[in-house]
């Protein structure tokens, strides 16, 4: 009886810092998850407050062309969310999302080292110029060399241990909570909103305050700021270490995955009777399958018989197994049923961090040909992102503590809106962004017209406050969809893939970028045919039709909502079984 009672105060396949059983008592809940948060708005602050405003250091102290500078921060930011993936699967495979943070901030800490270190070493890069004339200075010459291997070494260490964190974080936070009550499903959903409240609180800071650092003290100070916050961090979460339980790994899902597929291809030919699993299922409505952890410590996990859902999957617990390697159990097979199932929704996300991505590309180039002054302050490019993050700060409260408890007594359900509702009300509004976008571009034109400002590079009688509306829709979709989708991800995906499936909201984040740089080649190339001017070229963007890729971009999106709704139309949650 006592062994039982010590059995149910713990945290069945969790451990503590020192990997040892995890208690109900002692660990978790919304204390420990405040550590995550706390440390969510620093980690975030060190990351965009060079994201942000990397692309004038590129040009200005390491002469990149626009062009190369663009596209450097692009992979950059885009191989850095991309490497979340790689974050998720070590948390979920061998080390704990613990572990794989503390790593993480150390390679992201290293990085930003070596940043700092180069913007304050006038001996680290090009030599200064002034312009392409020799006769008024000398030649600008791009970084090369040791200075450019010591760039970008301290840039993919920087997107590397990003993609760690953002791999890792959330996941660790939202494990804090207890998914078999209730109320512990609510708290992991105030946590998902705050993450992103968090989120939008240190990126706040860092289009504020350290971007104008960067561009009025030096971006020796910037890059200083970033590594200070970083390093700061990890006594922060290091604080919370005694709170935390941490999730035991369970070895790697990818495995898993490609065992499952293709025992049901080679097994396709199998006779339709039941495999020793099927049986062993049927005599017992459930199963309790018993998994050896390297903490010595015991995991259960019950699995309900093989579901009708994707049929042919069923193929790999019937007949004989090509090789006992590929021998998989009925869990396994519904474990792959859920992420297949998940990942049309994921794709159908692409298309909306595509728009998310001209926040910081045209719209920016927009805004850089309009009045920026607000009184005697002129607001610089890079700090536009203030409007979308200043709107999900204000939101993001609201919507936890009003929107949310409204539709739950509306409904009479335990979600009151559903995750993908929440998403799909995400999709809605990126397609309205588009529009507004659209027509604020054209009204910006016509302007330029009528003041005969067509070639002029000063700023036109238009205030930049008309861009603000793009950046507020465009923000509200963001809050809406990342934090639907790192909850739908968590709580829909098998708990052995959690933190891989989390990361694919980051993944469809480095997606949407890599389609912007896609599509308007892609435009271009297509417009520019037969003599035509291309729609994305010009000397200025008076010159160019982008309230036209704005358009095209509104009707993509439109398109993607469909498919969204196909999809969504026939998913049915793992635990409640309803629609979206």
């Amino acid at each position: 009886m006592e062994e039982e009672g010590h059995e149910q105060e713990r945290w069945v396949g969790y451990v503590d810092w020192r990997c040892r059983p995890a208690l109900r008592r002692k660990h978790g809940g919304m204390l420990a998850a405040s550590f995550v948060l706390v440390v969510e708005i620093m980690e975030n602050l060190a990351f965009l407050s060079n994201a942000s405003n990397l692309v004038t250091y590129l040009m200005g102290f390491m002469h990149f062309s626009p062009s190369r500078a663009a596209t450097t921060v692009t992979n950059f930011m885009g191989t850095a969310f991309l490497l979340a993936l790689l974050g998720g699967f070590l948390s979920d495979a061998f080390f704990t999302t613990y572990l794989i943070y503390l790593i993480s901030a150390l390679i992201q800490f290293l990085g930003l080292v070596l940043l700092t270190v180069q913007a304050r070493s006038s001996s680290l890069k090009p030599p200064a110029c002034n312009s392409l004339d020799t006769n008024k200075g000398p030649p600008c010459q791009v970084v090369s060399g040791r200075k450019a291997a010591l760039l970008f070494s301290g840039l993919y260490l920087t997107a590397l241990g990003v993609g760690g964190i953002k791999g890792s974080l959330p996941a660790h936070g939202a494990e804090q909570f207890d998914e078999d009550t209730v109320n512990g499903r609510k708290a992991r959903s105030t946590f998902f909103n705050y993450f992103v409240f968090c989120l939008s609180c240190g990126a706040l800071i860092a289009v504020t305050f350290v971007v104008w650092v960067e561009d009025n003290k030096g971006w020796q100070w910037g890059f200083g700021m970033s590594t200070i916050t970083i390093l700061l961090s990890i006594p922060v979460f290091l604080a919370g270490s005694t709170t935390y339980r941490n999730k035991i790994p369970t070895g790697s899902p990818l495995t898993t995955i490609a065992k499952v597929l293709i025992s049901a291809v080679f097994n396709r030919h199998a006779a339709q009777s039941p495999s020793n699993a099927i049986v062993d299922m049927a005599a017992s409505p459930t199963k309790t399958i018993e998994t050896e952890s390297r903490c010595d410590a015991e995991v259960k996990i019950t699995c309900d018989a093989p579901s009708e859902e994707l049929k042919f999957l069923n193929r790999a617990v019937q007949g004989q197994a090509i090789h006992k390697a590929f021998k998989c159990t009925v869990e396994e097979v519904e474990q792959v049923k859920v992420v297949i199932k998940i990942l049309p929704i994921f794709l159908s996300t692409i298309m909306l961090n595509c728009c998310l991505a001209q926040l910081s590309t045209f719209s920016v180039e927009q805004a850089g040909t309009m009045d920026t002054r607000v009184g005697r302050l002129t607001v610089p490019p890079a700090s536009l992102p203030v409007f979308p993050v200043t709107f999900i700060i204000i939101l993001a409260p609201i919507y936890d503590h009003v929107i949310i408890p409204f539709t739950r007594r509306l409904t009479k359900t335990e979600m009151g809106i559903t995750h993908l509702q929440r998403i799909g009300a995400g999709l809605v509004l990126s397609i309205v962004a588009m529009a507004v976008a659209a027509l604020v571009e054209t009204k910006r034109k016509r302007v330029a017209r009528s003041s005969n400002m067509v070639d002029s590079t000063e700023p036109l009688p238009i205030t930049f406050f008309w861009i603000a509306l793009q950046y507020l829709f465009l923000g509200s979709a963001d809050l809406f969809t990342l934090a639907g989708l790192l909850e739908f991800f968590f709580s829909e995906a098998p708990p052995r893939m959690r933190s891989l499936a989390t990361s694919l909201s980051w993944a469809s984040l480095a997606m949407g970028y890599y389609l912007s740089s896609v599509l308007v080649s892609v435009v271009n190339k297509a417009t520019g045919r037969a003599n035509h001017k291309p729609w994305l070229s010009g000397s200025n963007l008076n010159h160019y039709h982008l309230e036209r890729f704005y358009w095209l971009m509104c009707v993509l999106s439109l398109i993607n909502f469909g498919h969204f709704l196909f999809w969504t139309s026939r998913y049915r949650y793992r635990r409640a079984g309803i629609n979206w």
